[in-house]
């Protein structure tokens, strides 16, 4: 109690945020780690729960806002960014966050996805990458590699798979991240990183699917080879990656090679990352990296202020009430060229 008797609200915890729903994803899946994650981050943001909505399609991933005691929709496929645009243009005041899968989001709901990308609509979008359909049980998804031997590809995918990053980048997305399911602690800065930034927030997550693509991402998340085969971004740091931070990333022309520290190279040789630059051809030269020929980067590739579409619409709709007055649908339906029918 303060001195002019206004109660403080109590300060909220990761598991403020839990509901009373029980998690049905398989033992071991890596969605039980984001879920674990997202939970920190609202608690830490201390965003009200009656602030927050969860919205999500259909897959494995989409449980998700049952799994959180804040307000959520369990949509239709693909969909959810066009429910969130909806919810963010009449509800500015909320933090909307749209939970999707490579299969969901990357299929069905590409064209939804790209539209709220690059409308910088005030929400943030979360994609779980498995690179397999988990919920329909092991079909290969628009992310899994060529050559993917699973039920619906017996002699392997002859499909090139999506590289969803570089869409976003040429979506002019205002912020782009990737994370890894159990590097919790990168993940969570990463989350905090998107809720915190205005417009589309993108972020791809690396998600190990244990029953149907067990170890897809294992070179980001064992400890033996993790340091050569991923990069963790830093803005305005060089691009030095390895055990002990002896290599890094130089540009020859337009192409980037990895090149050792030492010997006349030094970290003033490398390239520079710069998330803040307005033009976005230095984050998807990074989208393009990928192991085993490069360490593959994890982090915020992009982050720029550009006019949000939420705010613009609702602009247009004040100025039209103040210079046309409040519309009237009996007026509207009955103007114009009209007919009865008998």
């Amino acid at each position: 109690m303060t001195t002019d008797n206004a109660i403080s609200e109590p300060k909220l915890t990761a598991n403020d945020y839990a509901s009373s729903q029980e998690v049905r994803w398989c033992p071991g899946c890596g969605d039980y780690a984001i879920l674990a994650q997202m939970k920190k981050t609202m608690a830490s943001l201390g965003i009200p729960r009656e602030n927050v909505v969860f919205i999500s399609g259909i897959g494995c991933s989409s449980r998700f806002p049952y799994y959180m005691n804040t307000y959520g929709f369990h949509t239709i496929h693909g969909r959810a960014p066009a429910i969130a645009t909806g919810l963010k243009v009449v509800r500015p005041d909320l933090s909307v966050w749209v939970i999707t899968g490579d299969g969901d989001g990357l299929s069905i709901g590409g064209n939804h996805l790209i539209h709220a990308i690059r409308r910088n609509l005030d929400i943030n979008i979360v994609l779980f990458n498995n690179r397999i359909y988990g919920l329909t049980k092991g079909q290969y998804s628009p992310t899994s590699p060529l050559a993917k031997v699973t039920k619906s590809s017996p002699m392997g995918s002859i499909d090139n798979p999506l590289n969803i990053l570089s869409v976003a980048i040429g979506c002019e997305a205002t912020f782009v991240a990737r994370s890894v399911d159990v590097n919790t602690k990168h993940l969570g800065m990463c989350l905090e990183r998107a809720a915190e930034h205005r417009g589309t927030s993108f972020i791809e997550v690396y998600q190990n699917c244990v029953v149907f693509n067990d170890g897809a991402f294992d070179y980001a998340t064992d400890r033996k080879i993790r340091s050569d085969a991923i990069l963790e971004l830093e803005h305005g740091k060089p691009l030095v990656f390895g055990k002990d931070s002896e290599k890094g990333i130089r540009l020859r022309g337009m192409d980037p090679e990895v090149v050792a520290l030492g010997d006349g190279i030094t970290e003033a040789d490398l390239l520079v990352h710069d998330e803040a630059a307005k033009e976005p051809s230095l984050a998807y030269f990074l989208t393009r990296m990928h192991y085993p020929a490069f360490p593959e980067p994890i982090g915020v590739f992009r982050c720029v202020d550009r006019p949000k579409y939420d705010e613009m619409l609702n602009e247009q709709v004040s100025h039209a009430v103040e210079t046309q007055g409040r519309g009237s649908l009996q007026k509207l339906f009955t103007s114009g060229d009209t007919w009865t029918v008998p």
